[in-house]
């Protein structure tokens, strides 16, 4: 097994690593997709109307299409001269004296400028109807176009494509998008002693877990995950499953765990200090102070994106969250939305700490107090493999540098999850 041979940074801060990732991440090319691929993507495009909505002009309200200056004095009594439904075109005219029993959604009919509601009215018999309320000209009809006009600009790029804008663009036969495009992840990890498949653990082994939960948050991300599997510990097998992955496997990005720490003797260090271009970090932060990040050219000679993840659980994850994440929704056009949203909240908990040079990321549970403010609770085992007390964590809170904090202390916390932010209030 080869040795590596590459160099390593002295301990770096966390916002010039992050700079370093992102500077090297370019934005996707734009591509045109139907819409329905569209979903949660960047609008890479302004989405312009080339049809106006509502096509015609319609009512609001279910009641009686009317002549605004036949209801003037009420009550009065008009003779009911036909029905209309949503979906049918009239054939008749309200005249003088006239109305026409109509329902939400249908078409204006040729003579009326007003509708009363139904709440409004009294039926007389079966052909008459009594209005018991005046309204003006244009009372309950929505004009054609009052929504959406031809050429009006409805979706800006730099907006994601939520369900809300889907149905924008399906009124208005917005059948394609040109969108940033998600980004395909390869995600791997190394090693003898990991088992997956539910067997009876050997001696040394460990259950696979890193690119379980890795391949997870990838997609909740919003990126494309790619399952590249176990790789054992075979140099020859890892280059060719890293080479497969970027240029037959069409990935944009790759995500390792484990054999970046200063001493490591691993094969994930030597095959990539050896076919990329690799940057060997120690960050000034715990957990995930080890991190790699680097580029491998495929075939077209783009440059993929590699980010090396330390291999204890839980510094993997906050890895992924403060650097991998960022860069990878950058890479699909989320500007400044590519980062999770933080806050300044309040600790009900002390923190003792011991100054080391290093920011720390404390597991916690972040939710609405009475005040009005958010509180964090600081979960108690904060070990790197302690990977199940991250389960019961919603937030991530930065503990500074020195001899801690006191409860009631304000704090920086990062949300985690798909729904990131506070639970409701204790």
């Amino acid at each position: 097994m080869a040795s590596f041979t590459g160099t390593v940074s002295p301990m770096t801060p966390l916002h010039d690593v992050r700079a370093m990732v992102l500077a090297r991440c370019a934005v996707a090319t734009p591509v045109r997709v139907v819409r329905a691929d569209a979903a949660d993507c960047i609008v890479a495009q302004d989405v312009v109307a080339t049809e106006q909505v509502p096509p015609f002009a319609n009512t609001a309200v279910d009641g009686y299409a009317v002549r605004s200056e036949d209801v003037v004095r009420v009550p009065v009594e008009l003779r009911v001269i036909g029905e209309l439904a949503a979906g049918v075109a009239p054939t008749i005219a309200v005249t003088a004296g006239t109305a026409i029993r109509i329902m939400t959604g249908a078409p204006i009919p040729d003579g009326c400028d007003c509708v009363v509601m139904v709440e409004d009215t009294e039926r007389v018999g079966t052909d008459s109807v009594n209005i018991l309320k005046s309204v003006p000209a244009g009372a309950a009809i929505r004009a054609a176009g009052s929504d959406v006009a031809v050429g009006a600009t409805v979706v800006t790029a730099g907006m994601r494509v939520t369900p809300m804008i889907e149905g924008v663009l399906a009124s208005i036969n917005a059948t394609h998008v040109v969108v940033y495009p998600r980004v395909k992840v390869g995600v791997i990890s190394t090693g003898d002693e990991l088992v997956d498949d539910g067997s009876p653990l050997g001696a040394g082994q460990i259950r696979e877990s890193n690119r379980t939960m890795l391949v997870r948050i990838v997609e909740e991300a919003g990126a494309t995950a790619i399952d590249l599997g176990i790789i054992r510990d075979n140099e020859d097998e890892l280059e060719a499953a890293l080479r497969a992955a970027v240029s037959t496997g069409g990935c944009d990005a790759l995500v390792t765990s484990g054999g970046v720490s200063m001493g490591d003797y691993d094969i994930v260090k030597a095959v990539l200090s050896r076919i990329a271009d690799m940057n060997w970090v120690q960050i000034a932060m715990k957990p995930a102070k080890p991190f790699a990040f680097g580029t491998l050219q495929n075939p077209s000679g783009v440059q993929i994106p590699i980010f090396g993840l330390p291999g204890n659980p839980v510094s993997s994850l906050v890895s992924f969250e403060l650097l991998a994440r960022p860069a990878l929704r950058t890479m699909m056009g989320f500007g400044t939305a590519a980062h999770r949203p933080e806050v300044l909240a309040i600790t009900d908990d002390a923190v003792k700490r011991n100054p080391d040079g290093k920011a720390h990321f404390d597991r916690v549970h972040a939710s609405w107090g009475s005040d009005g403010r958010v509180h964090v609770s600081r979960k108690s085992e904060q070990g790197s493999h302690q990977l199940a007390t991250t389960a019961v964590a919603n937030a991530l809170m930065m503990v500074p540098d020195g001899n801690g904090i006191s409860a009631g202390d304000n704090v920086m916390v990062t949300f985690l999850g798909a729904d990131a932010g506070p639970t409701a209030a204790k």
